[in-house]
């Protein structure tokens, strides 16, 4: 793979609208380089006998089963509420202004 060079990086960055100082241009001109070739070994492997995937590790369901159990009662869930209206949590209006 051709090396990534400074005009690339430029281009790329001014694609993105970010701005990058002559030192970060020339930092990820090298790590980008080395990235893309890193891509090209990993083009080189036959996987040819390998199924795809989502992951490579064995997918165990981990969630417990559902069991029914008491809730909350209203009185317990409003304890530490800072402020209520009755049986309801009060919160601050979303377009007031503090």
């Amino acid at each position: 793979m051709a090396a990534i060079d400074r005009a690339t990086v430029e281009h790329v960055a001014a694609l993105a609208r970010v701005g990058l100082t002559d030192e970060e241009i020339t930092r990820f001109a090298g790590q980008l380089s080395r990235i893309l070739d890193a891509v090209d070994a990993l083009q080189a492997v036959d996987t040819s006998q390998v199924s795809p995937t989502a992951s490579v590790l064995p997918l165990d369901n981990v969630m417990r089963e559902d069991e029914v159990r008491p809730g909350l009662t209203r009185e317990d869930a409003l304890a530490n509420a800072p402020l209520t209206d009755g049986e309801f949590f009060r919160v601050q209006a979303s377009l007031e202004e503090r």
